[in-house]
């Protein structure tokens, strides 16, 4: 009987390789995907070179994937990324800098998931998305949080278009995480710790399978819900 395969996306640090070591710890092989490592494949963990924002790139993975371990039964979309934005000012990127996020955190995901679907469909798999405690209410001037909204959105979409097939979907939505990408002015705040987050996916993902988690919402104590 063939070992169950996870795949991470963004896995390098943060959430993504928290979640990673914990879905090792719980028996699973573990595809680590992310655009900065040295391709690596061992018997149970492989590191896979991959970007997200680029369709050819997530569907050639998969494809990797599964021919080599034979399934795939959780994706973890969870690559992403984040600049600080204003509409009416000149604070933060500009706004020439504001595709890469917007690609990288609605595309990226929602490659991801059309070219996981197939391997999922077959194996009766899981589907995990990266949202945002952002993504469910107004963060003034904040493009970031739009992509989240639209991660929630997307999760919702998805999940209709599997009722039938035996996939499961469940975004998380995470308060403020303790990451290299938290912004200067929030450095004082509670903060979840990446693995946090990650048990919040395998708690998800272990469930039986006629048991859908459909969205998760966790932040760190004493976080007020408009941060």
């Amino acid at each position: 009987m063939m070992e169950n395969v996870f795949m991470v996306t963004g896995a390098s640090r943060g959430i993504g390789a928290a979640t990673a070591a914990l879905a090792a710890d719980a028996g699973y092989r573990v595809v680590r995907a992310s655009r900065s490592v040295e391709e690596s494949v061992g018997d149970r963990g492989w590191d896979a070179k991959c970007d997200v924002s680029s369709w050819d790139s997530v569907q050639e993975l998969m494809s990797r994937v599964e021919s080599r371990w034979g399934r795939i039964d959780v994706v973890f979309a969870n690559a992403g990324a984040s600049v600080d934005t204003s509409f009416i000012s000149d604070a933060g990127a500009e706004p020439a800098e504001w595709t890469g996020m917007v690609v990288t955190n609605v595309c990226g995901p929602a490659f991801t998931a059309r070219a996981a679907m197939p391997a999922l469909m077959r194996s009766g798999g899981h589907l995990v998305l990266t949202g945002s405690a952002a993504g469910r209410g107004v963060r003034p001037g904040s493009l970031y949080s739009a992509t989240k909204w639209a991660i929630t959105g997307l999760a919702q979409a998805i999940r209709a278009e599997a009722v039938g097939t035996g996939v499961r979907v469940t975004v998380v939505q995470p308060g403020l995480v303790d990451t290299d990408a938290i912004p200067a002015s929030r450095a004082g705040d509670p903060k979840l710790r990446p693995e946090d987050v990650g048990r919040a996916v395998l708690y998800a993902v272990s469930q039986p399978s006629t048991v859908d988690v459909n969205e998760i919402l966790i932040r760190p104590t004493g976080q007020a819900a408009h941060r």
